[in-house]
């Protein structure tokens, strides 16, 4: 029998120039996405999700609008909320904008362009010999905009530059204010401060370049001209009008402490693309990977203050639905594919604002349903405790049938929906299962043990299970019983719970409990439709939907339906997703995709209709015509990470659901059990395959060599030679796989001479 080798090594300096190879590669592959205006945006300023190019560094977001003669910078924060715990008084807001007037330029040609590796964005503006090129960006590490305009025609351009507050017809008071200093730096400041706010916000941000005092300069070709914005917030600073004054104080004019800011905003970027990479055949479908997991980079990063709704790209007051934490699945649906992408900075914000959220989820728990430490979330929060959809006296005027209708308890906005703090845990188990992260565990266990010990108490015993009542699948379906995605969500609140409990060394009288109420929770129901067995929305009340994918949801986020499953469940969901067909849904795209991988649907087609949703969209890659915003980013990197590398039911999968006949490789794709995974395609052949153990759990992999045997060579010098259908291995943490190649004449290869290769 043929051998295969899997070679174990642990990080060691000589590895260096595998880096930079690994750096060059990713380089090109995301280079060669690029990201093209050619005509400005149509949809902004406005209240959801807009059109627009996006820049920003996970604390301040910028997008651009307007034609040439009139290009505007609309600035928003993560940290800038109105924040006050009522129903349509709470939301993120506009902090503010800068515009650029060039009169000469209208009806100039239009062409803006975003380097998604080095995260700047570029413009170019025509008009016969007059012209004016623009490039920009937001610094990662410091919150800070640079703006530089050159004169790129034979003529010189005339222009204006000024620095102007958000629009002035807030619903609510507010406190603006605006001035210069003496050496020409011009700032805003915006705050909430009054008694009618649960906590005071304010933002402001200061501006610099060498114009006049009334903001007009002149551009001459080869001489540019630089703008510096710098941003901040009473959160990140005791005097932010003063922070960001001093701060462009210190950038105006040193060319040193620009090409530094510069130099570490690319230096960033460039790690941020290597944690995680792939490369496949498909051009449209790779560009949407990229510029969705450019766009989480853009917005999320701080870690008290997630994105909203729309990201930081707020444009008009008030956005649609707030643009709050929907705990239905808006808040999680973003962060899916940073798990698996590696992009764990991003993907930590997720669950500040639900810790902060835990005092009133208990008391909706005990005030709704009896039970004393429980977790119970309504449909919406903000960040830092604020409640965005309690009952308010413009509700009580306007809405009084809502409470007649039960979708208002006890002052929250549930819709009848008992799953949203069931909902919330799918993110916390996803990055723990991935990082088994003892410091991560501890900072949210308390939430998903909250949350277990309401279920485990409102669960109903009939017979020989429990099932779940009063429960809606979809908002305001008020009563029913078993829904399917509660069903799921519940199973996967006990798992995490009891291995949570396990792994911290707590709560050992509890997991039983955990254990015995998953273990009897109600089957899934079904029903017959289109002549084949699916799933049924509930099992008493609503049996299917016309739009959205609640009915797949049990299959992900909740994970409990996947390759390993019973064959019969499986035919089930993938027949429901067959008769479903939700790919291009209103709401639930983010979840009908990796749901259809999970369960083996046909890869082929999965990509088809990926291909068609990656067209369907913006350049940002927001969903053409859909409101909803960065929900969407995670469809196609999450789609592509689980069809070219699934670590699921407690088994890494190379390339499960995916074309053989397409090439592709991926790079250190972050699977369950802590395991960094890189491997190739060519040719139909798996090589290349290198596993990185961050804590040194036990690995099963199905062996991609089927007949084949594998050796696996440790680090320590042992030697392990494995064959069958699955490869079961210990690890320890740091050992690396470095490469797997097929034996030449029935030889295994010389492991020193593969390691001097790499």
């Amino acid at each position: 029998m043929r051998k295969c080798l899997l070679i174990f090594l642990a990080i060691l300096p000589s590895l260096y120039s595998c880096r930079i190879t690994e750096t060059s590669e990713v380089e090109a592959i995301v280079t060669s996405q690029k990201v093209v205006f050619h005509e400005p945006p149509s949809r902004i300023p406005a209240p959801y999700s807009v059109d627009a190019p996006l820049m920003g560094n996970g604390y301040s977001g910028v997008a651009l609008s307007g034609p040439p003669e009139n290009l505007v910078f609309h600035i928003a924060r993560n940290d800038f909320w109105r924040l006050r715990s009522a129903h349509d008084e709470a939301w993120p807001l506009v902090l503010g904008l800068v515009r650029l007037s060039f009169p000469s330029l209208a009806g100039a040609s239009y062409r803006v362009e975003q380097s998604l590796y080095d995260a700047t964005t570029t413009g170019c503006f025509s008009k016969g010999e007059l012209g004016v090129s623009l490039e920009t960006y937001v610094a990662a590490t410091e919150d800070v905009m640079v703006i530089n305009l050159e004169a790129d025609g034979k003529e010189t351009v005339e222009g204006t530059i000024a620095l102007e507050q958000a629009d002035p017809d807030a619903r609510f008071t507010d406190i603006r204010k605006s001035g210069v200093t003496p050496e020409g730096i011009r700032f805003i400041s915006r705050d909430y401060s009054d008694s009618t706010v649960d906590i005071p916000t304010k933002a402001a941000v200061a501006m610099i370049s060498d114009v006049s005092p009334e903001g007009s300069f002149t551009l001459l070709p080869g001489k540019p001209l630089t703008i510096v914005c710098a941003f901040s917030s009473n959160f990140k600073s005791v005097d932010c009008v003063q922070t960001v004054i001093d701060k462009v104080r210190t950038i105006n004019g040193r060319r040193r402490r620009l090409a530094a800011i510069r130099n570490a905003h690319e230096d960033w970027w460039k790690d941020y693309w290597s944690k995680s990479y792939v490369s496949i055949p498909d051009p449209d479908i790779e560009r949407q990977y990229y510029v969705s997991l450019y766009g989480m980079a853009s917005c999320s990063r701080d870690p008290d203050f997630p994105p909203p709704l729309f990201g930081t790209w707020i444009t008009k007051e008030p956005p649609y639905w707030m643009a709050d934490y929907h705990l239905n699945y808006n808040h999680m649906a973003p962060y899916y594919a940073l798990y698996s992408a590696n992009r764990l900075e991003q993907a930590d914000p997720y669950y500040a604002p639900l810790l902060a959220a835990i005092p009133r989820g208990e008391y909706y728990s005990e005030e709704v349903t009896g039970i004393s430490g429980g977790i119970l979330l309504p449909v919406g929060i903000g960040p830092i405790g604020i409640e965005t959809t309690r009952w308010s006296a413009s509700l009580e005027r306007d809405h009084r049938n809502w409470i007649e209708q039960g979708n208002i308890e006890a002052g929250g906005m549930f819709w009848g929906q008992k799953s949203n703090s069931a909902y919330a845990v799918a993110n916390m188990a996803m990055q723990f299962y991935r990082t088994w992260d003892k410091d991560y565990a501890r900072k949210v266990y308390p939430f998903v043990k909250g949350v277990a010990t309401f279920w485990e108490n409102y669960l109903t015993r009939e017979g020989n299970r429990y099932i779940i009542l009063s429960d809606a699948i979809h908002e305001g379906t008020v009563g029913t019983m078993n829904p399917i995605a509660s069903l799921g969500l519940v199973r996967m609140v006990m798992d995490t719970a009891f291995d949570m409990s396990e792994f911290l060394g707590v709560d050992e009288d509890r997991r039983q409990v955990w254990k015995e109420r998953r273990e009897h929770l109600s089957a899934f129901p079904l029903q017959e439709r289109d002549g084949k067995k699916v799933f049924r929305y509930t099992e008493k009340g609503v049996d299917w939907w016309p739009d959205n994918t609640l009915g797949i949801q049990h299959i992900y986020p909740a994970g409990q339906i996947g390759l390993a499953s019973d064959p019969e469940l499986l035919d089930v969901a993938r027949n429901t997703i067959e008769v479903m067909g939700r790919w291009l849904d209103f709401n639930g795209t983010n979840s009908f995709f990796p749901a259809a991988v999970r369960v083996g649907y046909p890869a082929d087609s999965i990509l088809v209709h990926l291909k068609e949703y990656s067209l369907h969209t913006y350049p940002n890659g927001f969903q053409s015509g859909n409101p909803h915003g960065t929900e969407n980013w995670s469809t196609v990197p999450n789609t592509i990470n689980e069809m070219l590398c699934m670590g699921h039911q407690d088994m890494v999968r190379l390339f499960p659901v995916w074309p053989l006949d397409a090439d592709a490789s991926f790079h250190q794709i972050r699977v369950e059990g802590a395991f960094l995974v890189s491997a190739s395609l060519r040719g139909g052949i798996v090589g290349e395959v290198t596993v990185e153990s961050e804590r040194g759990r036990d690995l099963s992999m199905q062996n991609p060599w089927e007949g084949q045997e594998v050796e696996i060579n440790g680090s320590d010098g042992t030697q392990t030679v494995c064959q069958g259908p699955v490869i079961r291995m210990k690890t320890v943490p740091g050992e690396y796989t470095v490469s797997v190649q097929k034996s030449v004449d029935g030889e295994i290869p010389d492991i020193a001479a593969l390691a001097v290769a790499l």
